[in-house]
């Protein structure tokens, strides 16, 4: 018997498709950005959506990153011979009031923008193109 929650952290018990529990998934985002922000990133991984809400699921996540992350410690330092000692890196899940709704309190903070306008897609243009325009995201074109 599994509660909902566990298909986050175990995914194959739903489908054959989707295999990357979600430690994993937020391990490799922080092993792709640069270096010299892991640490912090992985001091300040913050729950938000409805989804995050189940009970226990911030330890949950928080104790397997930091097994995966301990993990990758203890095989560079033995890849090393023990000459190197790493610095432990320690990992910390936020969990707070308003995770349930972050996601809409920010939505709403960049609908008050200015630039707001800019980065969205029109009706007219949702039906001119389909759903994949939804693909194509405005607010990452202008940063390149």
């Amino acid at each position: 018997r599994f509660l909902a929650p566990e298909v986050f952290f175990n995914p194959e018990l739903v489908s054959s498709d989707f295999l990357t529990p979600l430690p994993d998934i937020v391990d490799t985002c922080i092993q792709v950005s640069p270096i010299d922000t892991r640490r912090g990133l992985y001091n300040n991984i913050v729950l938000s959506g409805g989804s995050t809400m189940f009970k226990d699921f911030g330890k949950r996540l928080q104790r397997d990153i930091k097994r995966i992350v301990d993990g990758r410690v203890k095989k560079s330092e033995d890849l090393s011979g023990g000459r190197l000692q790493a610095k432990p890196i320690d990992v910390n899940v936020i969990a707070h009031k308003k995770q349930r709704h972050a996601v809409w309190f920010g939505g709403s903070i960049m609908a008050c923008t200015d630039q707001f306008y800019q980065f969205s897609h029109t009706k007219a243009e949702y039906e001119e193109h389909g759903p994949s325009i939804c693909r194509h995201n405005r607010v990452f074109e202008s940063l390149a």
